[in-house]
């Protein structure tokens, strides 16, 4: 059994990297769900906008769900008793499966084309202009992303599906999409803005770390940033020491090295 002592504390710069690492997770998922429906929002998006390890587990997505709600279709109706009737409707997932791939087939040959000439695109993760009918309502590049569009998705989810047009398998698929697509593209802001607020922290608290250094600081200055005022007998040498792990701590990098002691010709010799 571990002592309290040898036991391994948790860092702020751990608990920050689990957390980038489950955003990426998430933002991966909801990626590999709504690419079909992207695709079709944004059909001018950059050649490295999907990758393609998420284009492989799209594709294999929407080769196994159709297979998957047949049987499971299937079963349904072997269960005695029950019967489980879904809208009808003239085109279900698998009509939506077979969309994706000519579509997959078409994009494939636009994305070829840029990839042989680069020069054709300014910024290949851009996901491309929106459709002209997110053009005319009023809102910021995120208010389409994480608002307009998924309500536009859901809603026309509804709406084919009251018109029985679309059948309960593939209305299902679109609404998931839609709430995912909302997902993925708030966690895509919050990146953003976290590394800008990352960048205003640092400017606040560069002055309180000035003072902490010079030992002017007071507790209200320090209790922003979390921080407790060195004692009043603490060396200067061992105050400087703790402030440049302080500005590494809050600037996010790592200690840079020593410079290598340069080696006298004795040393060389007899090292």
């Amino acid at each position: 059994m571990m002592s309290a002592q040898s036991q391994p504390e948790q860092s702020p710069g751990n608990i920050h990297q689990l957390q980038d690492t489950m955003m990426n997770v998430v933002y991966n998922v909801c990626t590999i769900v709504t690419i079909p429906v992207e695709m079709a929002l944004r059909p001018q998006y950059g050649s490295r906008y999907f990758s393609p390890i998420s284009m492989f587990f799209t594709a294999v997505m929407m080769m196994v769900l159709p297979l998957f709600l047949a049987m499971a279709e299937g079963f349904s109706h072997m269960l005695p008793f029950a019967r489980f009737q879904g809208t009808p409707g003239m085109f279900g997932i698998g009509a939506l499966a077979r969309l994706y791939f000519l579509g997959s087939f078409v994009h494939g040959l636009r994305i070829w084309r840029r990839m042989l000439r680069m020069e054709l695109e300014e910024n290949s993760v851009y996901e491309g202009p929106a459709l002209p009918i997110f053009r005319i309502i009023p809102g910021s590049f995120w208010m389409v992303r994480i608002v307009y569009e998924p309500v536009f998705v859901f809603a026309l989810a509804l709406v084919l599906t009251n018109f029985f047009i679309l059948q309960s398998s593939a209305a299902h698929y679109l609404m998931l999409a839609a709430v995912l697509l909302a997902m993925k593209n708030y966690v895509a802001w919050y990146k953003t803005w976290e590394f800008l607020r990352n960048m205003m922290d640092l400017r606040f608290a560069g002055p309180r770390i000035a003072k902490l250094v010079d030992n002017r600081a007071t507790e209200d200055d320090l209790a922003p940033i979390h921080l407790a005022s060195f004692p009043k007998n603490l060396p200067d040498e061992v105050r400087q020491a703790a402030a440049s792990h302080l500005a590494r701590v809050f600037g996010g990098a790592e200690a840079p090295a020593p410079p290598p002691k340069p080696e006298t010709a004795s040393e060389k010799v007899n090292p």
